[in-house]
């Protein structure tokens, strides 16, 4: 198949949607599928890009969180969409709008991904205790541009459940966004001090993924002297700053940066437990990742995450903005070295069956499928 991906920004690895996009574009590469790429950016081999659009203080909003907005060009567009065989949107952006409407134009078909959960929009912009907002973005979002999709994918069973009950009336495909097979246990050259018990937290800085109630639970931890935290990501300096407050009393500090794939690799795998506190995720790729290399999560049990599904062992929960709670089971696999070291082997075994090789095929499925429903034909069976 020749498959177009659009998605505002692709080149930049701190962004999850573009993470995602990038592990599933050379994967289907891999696969002899010619793939190309409609973003912001420099053209290369198979990649249309475009200029970044100027919308003033949103385009500044969307900066602070690591996005940037595409403008349309369609002379460039066109150019990427002919000789198509199916177009798929990543994103509800105004360029991904126009893109679909001069691709319905042309007669190509089109998929859509759900990634962009409302209450991750009314975090970043502080409105997230008004009534019913997120209902309304929900419904935004399908007026705007869901509603023109007959074929969506949902990174988890979770989001789909949303989009149902929210009236979302496409046929949903849960295809998780896949963890690229260079994440598995391995021996290290050691990234953190052996001495202290290291906690990773990975995830972009941003109020949604509360890494405050993280440093709280350390504080509150009985070893607390002896617990060094990894916030593992990128974010506005508002947030990088706040968190380092927050932190700034613990015998050990925060150590808070953004560390390339390799990096993390390491420290993952240097790591004595992974903490996931975000009240808000789609899927959360980021503890997939630990988990698939052997270490042990502790998750926030919230309704709005799909996080949750990952959890083996009720210590691997915990209650939702709770320190106390997380306090416990911290201290709990601190003092259970042998159980958590058995654990993690049976979390890296589970984290297999999440393979982005694995999700493609799935991906490809779904493409087929809104080929043949485009053209008038019997849905594609897999054959």
């Amino acid at each position: 198949m020749v498959i177009t991906f659009v998605v505002d920004i692709f080149t930049d690895m701190k962004n999850g949607t573009s993470m995602t996009a990038h592990r599933f574009v050379e994967a289907l590469r891999r696969r002899g599928h010619e793939v190309r790429v409609l973003a912001i950016g420099e053209p290369g081999p198979d990649n249309y890009y475009v200029r970044e659009a100027d919308y003033g203080f949103i385009s500044k909003i969307g900066h602070n969180q690591g996005f940037s907005f595409a403008k349309f060009d369609e002379t460039t567009v066109r150019r990427a969409l002919e000789g198509s065989d199916i177009v798929h949107f990543l994103l509800p952006m105004p360029f991904e709008i126009q893109v679909y409407h001069l691709a319905k134009k042309m007669g190509i078909p089109c998929s859509a991904a759900f990634h962009m959960q409302p209450e991750n929009a009314s975090y970043i912009i502080h409105i997230e205790k008004i009534a019913g907002i997120n209902d309304a973005i929900y419904k935004l979002l399908y007026q705007m541009f869901y509603k023109h999709f007959r074929h969506i994918h949902c990174p988890s069973k979770f989001i789909a459940g949303e989009l149902k009950k929210h009236q979302y009336d496409a046929k949903l495909y849960v295809i998780s966004n896949g963890v690229d097979d260079a994440f598995r246990p391995m021996e290290v050259e050691k990234a953190t001090d052996p001495e202290k018990f290291n906690i990773l937290m990975t995830g972009r800085l941003s109020p949604e993924k509360r890494q405050e109630v993280l440093i709280e639970a350390v504080k509150r931890s009985k070893y607390r002297d002896k617990i060094q935290i990894y916030l593992a990501g990128a974010g506005s300096q508002m947030m990088e700053g706040h968190l380092t407050k927050c932190g700034e009393s613990l015998p050990n500090p925060p150590i808070i940066r953004f560390y390339s794939q390799a990096d993390l690799i390491r420290l993952i795998n240097s790591c004595d437990l992974y903490v996931h506190t975000a009240t808000v995720e789609i899927e959360a790729i980021a503890c997939l990742e630990a988990l698939t290399c052997g270490l042990v999560p502790v998750i926030c049990n919230s309704p709005k995450s799909a996080t949750v599904q990952f959890a083996l062992d009720e210590n691997s929960l915990f209650h939702a903005d709770d320190p106390t709670d997380l306090a416990g089971k911290i201290d709990y696999w601190i003092e259970h070295p042998e159980e958590k070291k058995a654990l993690g082997k049976q979390y890296a075994k589970y984290g297999d069956g999440f393979r982005v090789s694995e999700s493609v095929k799935k991906a490809e499925f779904m493409f087929r499928q809104a080929i043949a429903d485009q053209r008038g034909k019997k849905p594609y069976d897999g054959r």
